[in-house]
């Protein structure tokens, strides 16, 4: 059943709405419609001809939250609904609005039957009694303005006829618009000649921002920038002049390019943008403006960006609706040369060495929200929590200084930082609603899926990702661990050959590859990548941990000690305590699942000594219950849930996973499976690496229930690309065999534990779980 009673599927004319799936079908086809704007949908079809306000949806779909523009997001779903139902707002035939209240869904609305599988051929309809007393209660409400529609309708039709006469007088004398919403502009670098170096970066970022926030115009990025530099044998930060840029106008297939210039005139500076077709090199648009000082100069190039939108096809109300001025992010031309630096030396060098030009643009303007933003983003992707949810909060408390798109960035990384991901996943979700072409809200929705184990979900939007930027490296990345994560390592090797073919590199990418070579047992390509990482700050590291991993997955356990050392050692040099702690934590984790426990405490004070970040603590409390240490990992936990109350996968996986951890120690399997089963639903998604089943299956054991236990050890085999190399991966097998052996199988328990022992045939011999499996091989009759 559905909402209020109803059936799951409602139908309406020719398309049918299933409300517990939250998908719409027109004939039997799937339409697209993003899950906020089927949200709105399901609300209104679920009560037909009532009118739903406002703020009921605000309460229903948005939880009574204003986190992201509400009316805003709302107006927007709407009309995403609209262009799904091919409806019109004026003469609507399936959603009404009520001006400054709600909405009404003005269809009929019929339960499909047994019979309804797929499309109908067309026929007459004669209305049943509920859809002849839905159009009487629908007329009552509608009877009141009834008189003034009709007037309305053809004062309307009188205007729009005097319209199509002016315009038709006009047709000789205006020209179409120079670009369309499909076109794509490469910006040059700044023409300086004022002698101020600090026009140098600063002006060409602020026209990026002026530019970005249009839903219309479609700047070429930094990074496919310089990739094409980089095809054209050129530094990928070679300075853009008008000759490159109209080079790479023409291989990337743009329409114009932007060339802008300012020079000084007495105390006065002249700001002159002009758009050049790519091609022909014919002027489509050119904008000057006069600066007072250099003070105003942010605020000229803002007016001179807006007339430049207009000029080049973007309708005047959009040019209002999103039109806030650079100077709103930041008035400090300083500071904006200092962030543009750093997205510079990222691209070149990666995140860790851009980090100080970010601290700079802070000390210079503390109120640079984007620069915040940058900061968060750069600290989330190497692993400093702590750090990375200081910056995003500081973000998130200057959001309404900054354009449309900087503010949807900023909230999806602020909830991105909490863990909220409901949260982060509306706002990414209202982001493609706005900027349907941005590639980035579906590439981090995809990512947002992949942590909740919608994998389903996560495929589809990283396909659209790469769809709307092919050349996007992290594109390739994201499809290509999602391929990974649901085992079909074949189309994830060809995903990651394809970038690498187009040229395209990248830490996420290199990881991939490397999680792949390892399930494919490709020793040659792993020892590649790891060679690929050595020397690289903030990279590095995470290759030597990965190594790690990998072996003590054989039972290699001093060899892996050495790289968690060296991954250590490596996050220190690059000035990351808290990416440090969490390799030592990690470590912590494995010990204890050899059964070194006096190793895994040591790990776990070390780790802790580093830093007090939340990952740390979060691997430190699983190690210390998975070592038997109930009461300290029962402290950690409740510290984590008390500190972290919005982390969304600590609540449901990583706590209940440790309080499982802490029973299956005291052998009370009872509640090891109580607490498990707030994390069954999420215990696939991209996290732990199926460890809550792992435990589950002990608990089986405990419980002498050998069927139970295997079904749940199955699980790590059928999803190796979840399980990557964890070491429970290559332990599985042990169990599996202890299972069989409790169920009186002896063959299936003696090819189960040969498994084992043939994997850790090079295994130090001395790891306590290695010497009981063969003391339990041996007694197997």
């Amino acid at each position: 059943m559905g909402v209020n009673g109803q059936s799951a599927r409602l139908r309406f004319g020719e398309f049918e709405l299933d409300l517990e799936k939250g998908e719409l079908r027109k004939k039997g086809r799937p339409v697209r419609l993003q899950p906020q704007p089927c949200k709105v949908l399901s609300a209104l079809a679920s009560r037909p001809g009532e009118l739903v306000t406002r703020e009921e949806l605000k309460h229903q779909i948005w939880n009574g939250t204003t986190f992201v523009d509400f009316e805003q997001g709302l107006n927007f779903c709407v009309r995403q609904i609209r262009m799904a139902l091919d409806d019109d707002a004026e003469s609507p035939k399936f959603i009404e609005t009520v001006p400054r209240r709600g909405y009404r869904f003005v269809f009929p609305i019929t339960a499909p039957t047994c019979e309804d599988g797929g499309p109908k051929r067309a026929g007459f309809h004669l209305p049943t009694a509920g859809e002849a007393e839905f159009d009487e209660k629908l007329n009552a409400s509608r009877a009141g303005s009834s008189a003034k529609r009709k007037e309305w309708v053809w004062a309307s039709v009188a205007i729009l006829t005097m319209l199509a006469i002016w315009a038709g007088t006009l047709s000789f004398r205006s020209k179409t618009p120079k670009l369309t919403d499909r076109d794509t502009i490469v910006l040059a670098d700044f023409v300086n000649t004022t002698g101020d170096s600090v026009f140098d970066d600063a002006l060409k970022q602020a026209l990026a921002m002026e530019l970005g926030q249009s839903p219309f115009l479609n700047v070429l990025s930094d990074q496919k920038v310089g990739e094409t530099l980089a095809m054209m044998n050129r530094p990928v930060n070679e300075h853009v002049n008008a000759d490159i840029g109209r080079e790479i106008c023409l291989r990337t297939g743009s329409k114009a390019l932007l060339v802008g210039a300012i020079s000084s005139i007495g105390t006065h500076y002249l700001i002159d943008l002009k758009a050049l077709a790519c091609a022909a090199g014919d002027n489509l648009a050119r904008e000057q403006i006069e600066a007072a000082n250099k003070e105003d100069v942010l605020r000229a190039l803002s007016r001179a960006s807006s007339k430049l939108r207009t000029r080049l096809g973007e309708s005047l109300p959009s040019v209002q609706k999103f039109d806030v001025p650079a100077e709103a992010t930041t008035s400090s031309l300083e500071a904006l040369k200092s962030y543009s630096m750093g997205n510079t030396v990222e691209r070149e060098k990666g995140e860790a060495p851009s980090i100080p030009f970010l601290k700079r643009a802070i000390e210079l303007d503390p109120n640079f929200a984007l620069a915040y933003a940058g900061l968060a983003e750069r600290y989330t992707r190497l692993y400093q929590s702590s750090l990375a949810l200081e910056s995003a909060a500081k973000a998130y408390q200057l959001r309404d200084k900054v354009t449309e798109r900087e503010k949807l960035r900023i909230s999806a990384s602020y909830f991105m930082s909490r863990k909220e991901l409901e949260k982060e996943a509306q706002a990414y979700e209202l982001w493609t609603a706005i900027y349907p072409r941005d590639c980035i809200p579906h590439a981090n929705l995809s990512a947002n899926y992949l942590s909740m184990g919608h994998y389903d979900k996560a495929l589809r939007e990283g396909q659209e990702a790469l769809r709307l930027a092919p050349d996007d490296v992290v594109n390739y990345s994201n499809l290509g661990f999602t391929y990974l994560l649901l085992s079909r390592l074949d189309e994830a090797k060809a995903t990651l050959d394809d970038a690498l073919a187009h040229g395209l590199d990248g830490r996420e990418l290199r990881w991939d590859i490397y999680q792949v070579a390892f399930l494919r047992g490709d020793s040659t390509q792993m020892e590649q990548e790891l060679a690929w990482a050595t020397g690289k700050p903030g990279v590095e590291d995470t290759f030597l941990f990965a190594q790690s991993n990998s072996e003590v997955y054989y039972g290699h356990a001093k060899k892996a000690r050495e790289f968690s050392q060296r991954a250590v050692d490596s996050s220190l040099r690059a000035d990351s305590k808290e990416r440090a702690a969490l390799w030592r934590a990690n470590a912590a984790l494995w010990e204890a699942e050899l059964g070194n426990s006096t190793f895994a405490r040591r790990d776990v004070i070390a780790a802790l000594a580093l830093s007090s970040g939340r990952n740390a603590k979060m691997f430190a409390a699983l190690a210390l219950a998975r070592t038997g240490d109930v009461s300290q990992a029962r402290a950690l936990a409740a510290g984590l849930q008390r500190d972290n109350p919005t982390y969304t996968m600590l609540n449901v996986l990583w706590l209940p996973t440790i309080k499982a951890a802490n029973a299956l120690a005291q052998l009370n399997s009872d509640q090891v499976l109580g607490h498990l089963e707030t994390a069954a639903p999420y215990e696939l998604s991209n996290n732990l690496n199926l460890l809550p089943a792992y435990i589950r299956g002990q608990a089986y054991l405990l419980a002498h229930n050998g069927a139970a236990a295997i079904a749940e050890f199955q699980k790590l085999l059928d999803h190796t690309g979840i399980v990557h190399n964890s070491v429970q991966g290559a332990l599985v097998r042990l169990q599996i065999g202890r299972a069989y052996s409790m169920e009186g199988d002896i063959g299936k328990a003696r090819a189960a534990y040969n498994d084992f022992l043939t994997l850790w045939k090079d295994a130090e011999p001395d790891i306590p779980i290695l010497r009981q499996a063969k003391n339990e091989y041996a007694s197997l009759q």
